[in-house]
């Protein structure tokens, strides 16, 4: 069976902030990369992956339109987000569950402003 994500990105205003956040909550590093003013944090992956991106002309971070990507919180997302308030975010959507098929999905806003959410099968 395929992945349906192939790749996503999450825009930045500040990178460093940024990075700081994501790997205060999922307790992970992320690896940097400049790419002709292009800054990146990439997100440990295996397969389908994704980045942090800040370049003022293409990203801009938005609560309100900018796509919803569903994060991989294994085993719980309880505990991913109960780290979001003290890095910078803010929880918008408390963990609930989605039917018992699918599991469990939250929402938060990042310290950069934008929403991401979560998905965990517990």
């Amino acid at each position: 069976m395929l992945n349906a994500l192939a790749w996503f990105e999450i825009p930045a205003t500040d990178i460093r902030r940024a990075r700081s956040f994501y790997e205060t909550i999922f307790a992970f590093q992320m690896q940097t990369l400049d790419v002709a003013g292009l800054q990146m944090a990439m997100f440990p992956a295996e397969g389908s992956g994704g980045a942090l991106c800040q370049q003022a002309a293409w990203y801009k971070p938005s609560a309100e339109m900018g796509p919803l990507v569903y994060l991989n919180a294994e085993p719980d997302l309880a505990i991913v987000l109960g780290r979001v308030e003290q890095a910078g975010g803010k929880v918008t959507v408390p963990k609930r569950q989605i039917s018992p098929q699918h599991g469990y999905m939250a929402v938060f806003i990042d310290s950069e402003g934008n929403r991401v959410a979560l998905h965990s099968t517990k």
